[in-house]
């Protein structure tokens, strides 16, 4: 397998500190990135000049531009594009502030999509590339107390789809990583939490059960990374993939409901049509 140069965010911890690690122990180059680069001192120790630390705050555009333009000046090029840095933020819709909200939107799908755009024209100059989505399961679904940390997602899931089309032809491809519940600091130190609001506090305990049966069996982060390099490696990866067993299931489960709803109110979705013949949404 050929030499890969990875371009990761988020490297400090969880899955992109974990991707780096095996990005770099089979002898692929690395720019990481992180808020703090010192948290990368022990991967330039160990990996020299095949790793490049890269400070980072991806909500600055211009700065994912330079960081890009960076790492490609340093190595040359660029295969894999991880959009990985992202944090939870908690709090029933109610309850969140107004800078809650916009900081969410800011990094989990403002910053990827800097990031894209730094990175598009590399990759299309030189007809190949793959960018790294990392969404989430509550990417295509919602859970109560996550409810705008599931919209950033969503937002990142509808325009990396259509991105995957957009730059197909120049041979570039586009995956969006969901995974379920993993060992990691997400709902731990990374995330942040609105102030609650009394009316809700009988629901707390409720919502607080469901996510608990969800993650139950929490996966592992340096798992995720061999499944992730199958990805990168493959000739045709998917648009999709879940990372944990329980995704697939709650995808299912959400799917049929939509599909079966839907279903029952075609009748008014047809008397919404009148005597139009135009279907189309754009």
């Amino acid at each position: 397998m050929a030499e890969k140069v990875w371009f990761i965010t988020g490297a400090s911890r969880g899955f992109g500190r974990e991707w780096a690690v095996a990005a770099l122990e089979r002898g692929d180059r690395v720019a990481a990135t992180a808020r703090d680069t010192s948290s990368l001192a022990d991967l330039v120790d160990r990996f020299g000049d095949r790793v490049l630390p890269l400070q980072l705050d991806v909500t600055d555009r211009e700065a994912d531009f330079g960081a890009v333009s960076e790492a490609v000046n340093t190595f040359g090029r660029l295969d894999v594009v991880v959009n990985n840095a992202g944090y939870g933020q908690f709090g029933l819709i109610e309850e969140l502030s107004e800078k809650e909200v916009r900081d969410q939107f800011e990094t989990n799908t403002f910053g990827a999509l800097w990031v894209t755009q730094a990175a598009l024209p590399f990759l299309r100059e030189q007809g190949s590339g793959h960018i790294i989505q990392v969404s989430s399961i509550g990417g295509i679904s919602a859970f109560q107390n996550i409810g705008i940390y599931n919209a950033s997602k969503w937002a990142l899931e509808g325009y990396s789809q259509a991105l995957a089309q957009e730059v197909a032809p120049f041979g570039v491809k586009v995956t969006l990583v969901e995974p379920g519940g993993f060992d990691t600091d997400w709902s731990g130190a990374s995330a942040k939490h609105a102030t609650p609001l009394p009316a809700y506090e009988h629901l707390r305990e409720r919502i607080a059960e469901s996510r608990r049966s969800r993650v139950s069996t929490p996966g592992d982060p340096a798992a995720s990374a061999e499944a992730l390099l199958r990805i990168v490696d493959a000739e045709e990866p998917p648009l999709r993939v879940f990372f944990g067993t329980a995704p697939f299931g709650i995808m299912k489960a959400d799917y049929d409901s939509r599909i079966a709803e839907w279903e029952k109110w075609q009748d008014v979705s047809a008397l919404a049509q009148g005597g139009s013949e135009s279907g189309d949404p754009a």
